[in-house]
């Protein structure tokens, strides 16, 4: 047996998304990070080994401009660049080149860690080592490190280490949690086995194994959705075990998986009922993917009423979106529908407190072990919600290895830090603005070529009868003198406007009514109807206009994409499969949809001027849509003097400047997967600009500083090879992936 013992900064087990954002995040800070994983491939549920899709704040669309930034965010736009087809073994490519990309990591695969030496009292615990055997290479190695992050999903670590942790369901009566039984019980969400499919072209038999459950003699047949051309994540209801220990009873819980999947395929192939002559099974899972285990106790618990409230706490860094979605407890035989739903109006805020140990001192975690109730950890579990904690978790290390402090210290002395340096990575934090002292942008006085002076889509490619209610969401910066809408009618009627608020600049769906008229329309085709609807509200924010339904009149849609402007029906189509998933259609994120109308805008003009895309919005300290874009928008380049565009930091004296980062608009909007739930028509963000250069004025000339090609990243990070001395800095774009206009969320600007 060999023997090693590495020290590090930071020492992070578990390879999932968390644990990966984790230790790029802390390395990126310039910690030395032990990346410790128990598989040989990084990814954890989402790894080709399990194959369950990164899902997130989207919540496949049905939040607006919530899919993750930061780290999550890169992997998410790089997989769609390599992968459009979501191949899962080029998204294990994707994460492996994104951990060795940061040099200050060490990667240890096949290390299955299961040794811990903690000290301490029961309420004061401290981790001094932690212990692993690397499979296949017969080493046993010691990682020491002052702090600690448990990433492992079932929270080995830190139960080793003695943390507090709860198991299983909270009585309502704990939390006042609605959707918590009366009494607390042991259940757990199950887990799932997933298979995938292929057409041969010709046909296939199939000889079940003696251990195939003959499905026709259970509920799932009846309860469940099985279709001949489904695979991978469409049958994410195979989950089982709820009622038992999820990792006591892993061997248990995968065995009875493995034999309703060979059933279910037995019953595709040979009960005659489906067109499946020449399709076969392409790959079957072994692992199963755990949904929950331990929860461990932080300084703060994170539950129901917290998510519902979008309590915007203040130590939030990272945000949520997917619902409150809870399982029967016997899983795929229950008759209960395979899942149920609770959404809150818009994304939720997650707090630091509930990312490290409340008697470890030198332990945080993140992933699905983070300390929420079992309720509240119905949405904060899926993977791209553990990936933005990740990174919280990470940088909050960072910061403990740099400064020799706790955890709790850094919530107590240093949180502000903690979140101005998470906004300047471009972490999935909402609602906060850049207060960083050493940005010198914001000193700067900003101006561009062009900016988009008004809001008007007036390209109509496509009509839409009025057959239902919809909603046209819009920012309103500083007033709403009036609207026109494209509309054509087939009789002499009436149109019935409304103006409400959003509520919270968070959110995206109507909350209060403004004001509402109703306008009389003429018989006629494409005609422009003025709307007369007036707002001044305290400060911008978003307007969301409900037209009412009516089918006599037909409004029409067009291909421009305008950063910005949403669209909405209401009650368009059931969020899922009745019988498969439950959600209350009532609920406002689910009755207004976006999904059929996501870049098919309607035709409509704003009457006046709109300030939400003047050139100094890149200083403005926001890096996300928040009550409106955040951003600047050009004229559409082929309106401006060469084609190109520009935005200039003037400073009244010279600064001296040695890095430039910059946050392209990726449209936040759009919602990516990593897998196979679906295709985007571009394989690049069409508002993302391509190619750039940033020029400088040094003794009266302007000199090249750089210049990029092919960029298909939201952020750039520019480090400079020696200082350039300015007091002028330009901006030039040449080119987007495809977008008509220019857009630059953010600049800033070091020494």
């Amino acid at each position: 047996m060999r023997t090693e013992q590495i020290t590090s900064d930071i020492t992070i087990v578990g390879a999932g998304l968390s644990g990966i954002c984790a230790a790029i995040a802390a390395a990126r800070l310039g910690s030395t990070v032990s990346l410790i994983n128990n598989r040989p491939v990084l990814g954890g549920n989402s790894s080709s080994e399990v194959r369950v899709w990164v899902c997130g704040a989207t919540a496949h669309g049905t939040n607006r401009y919530a899919r993750e930034t930061g780290i999550m965010g890169e992997l998410f736009l790089e997989n769609q660049y390599r992968n459009p087809e979501g191949n899962p073994y080029l998204w294990d490519l994707v994460l492996l080149e994104a951990v060795r990309a940061e040099e200050r990591i060490s990667l240890f695969l096949n290390t299955d860690v299961h040794e811990v030496e903690a000290e301490g009292t029961e309420e004061d615990r401290h981790i001094r080592s932690v212990t692993g055997w690397m499979m296949g290479s017969e080493r046993r190695i010691r990682f020491e490190s002052p702090v600690f992050l448990d990433c492992s999903g079932d929270g080995l670590v830190g139960f080793l280490a003695g943390a507090r942790y709860r198991l299983g369901r909270e009585a309502a009566h704990e939390y006042g949690e609605e959707w918590a039984p009366e009494t607390a019980d042991q259940i757990t969400l199950g887990s799932t086995l997933l298979f995938y499919t292929q057409d041969v072209g010709r046909p296939v038999r199939f000889v079940p194994p003696s251990f195939a459950k003959n499905i026709e003699e259970t509920p799932i047949p009846i309860k469940r959705v099985i279709r001949s051309g489904d695979s991978g994540c469409h049958y994410w209801w195979i989950e089982w075990g709820g009622e038992l220990d999820t990792v006591h009873k892993n061997e248990r819980i995968r065995d009875e998986l493995w034999s309703v999947i060979y059933g279910i395929w037995d019953y595709i192939k040979n009960s005659g009922q489906f067109d499946a002559e020449t399709m076969t099974l392409e790959w079957v899972g072994s692992i199963p993917g755990k949904r929950e285990y331990r929860r461990f106790m932080g300084d703060y618990v994170l539950n129901q009423n917290d998510i519902l409230a979008q309590e915007p706490f203040a130590d939030r860094i990272a945000f949520g979106g997917w619902s409150i979605d809870l399982h029967p407890p016997q899983g795929m035989y229950a008759e209960d529908s395979g899942s149920k739903h609770m959404h809150a109006d818009g994304i939720y805020h997650i707090p630091y407190r509930s990312l490290y140990s409340a008697n470890v001192s030198n332990l945080l975690f993140a992933g699905r072990n983070v300390s929420a109730s079992h309720v509240a950890f119905g949405t904060t579990r899926v993977m791209a919600t553990c990936a933005v904690m990740g990174e919280a978790a990470g940088t909050a290390a960072a910061l403990c290895a740099a400064k020799g402090v706790s955890p709790r210290l850094i919530h107590n002395q240093h949180l502000k830090e903690l979140q101005q340096t998470l906004l300047r990575q471009d972490a999935s934090v909402i609602g906060l603005q850049n207060e960083d002292r050493q940005d010198l942008a914001p000193k700067a006085v900003v101006t561009a070529s062009t900016a988009c002076m008004t809001i008007a889509i007036d390209q109509p490619v496509a009509s839409y009868r009025l057959e239902r209610d919809i909603g046209i969401l819009f920012p309103v910066d500083p007033s709403l003198q009036g609207m026109e809408l494209l509309v054509s009618a087939e009789e002499d009627t009436e149109l019935q406007v409304e103006l409400w608020d959003t509520g919270r600049e968070e959110n995206y769906v109507p909350a209060k009514q403004i004001t509402e008229t109703t306008i009389r329309v003429t018989q006629g085709e494409e005609q422009w109807v003025h709307v007369s609807i007036q707002w001044e509200p305290v400060h911008s924010q978003n307007a969301f206009v409900v037209i009412r339904q009516n089918d006599r009149i037909r409004l029409y849609q067009s291909s421009q994409q305008v950063t910005g402007v949403l669209d909405f029906e209401k009650g368009a189509a059931p969020h899922a499969v009745a019988s498969l998933e439950d959600h209350d259609e009532s609920q406002p994120v689910v009755a207004w949809s976006m999904k059929a109308l996501n870049r098919k805008p309607f035709c409509f003009k704003i009457t006046g001027k709109t300030d939400a895309y003047l050139p100094e919005k890149v200083i403005d300290g926001y890096k996300r849509p928040y009550g409106g874009p955040h951003s600047w928008m050009s004229l559409p380049l082929n309106e401006n003097e060469n084609g190109e565009a520009w935005v200039e930091l003037e400073w009244e004296d010279a600064v001296s400047i040695r890095e430039i980062l910059l946050t392209w608009n990726d449209d936040v909007n759009e919602d990516l997967i990593n897998l196979h739930h679906h295709r985007t028509p571009f394989e690049i963000i069409p508002e993302l600009v391509k190619a750039y250069r940033i020029e400088a004025e040094v003794e009266g000339k302007r000199v090249l500083v750089e210049s990029v090609k092919d960029n298909h990243r939201r952020t750039n990070r520019i480090a400079l090879k020696n200082f350039v001395s300015t007091s002028n800095l330009r901006i030039i774009i040449e080119e987007t992936n495809g977008g008509s206009c220019a857009e630059l969320i953010e600049v800033r600007v070091y020494s």
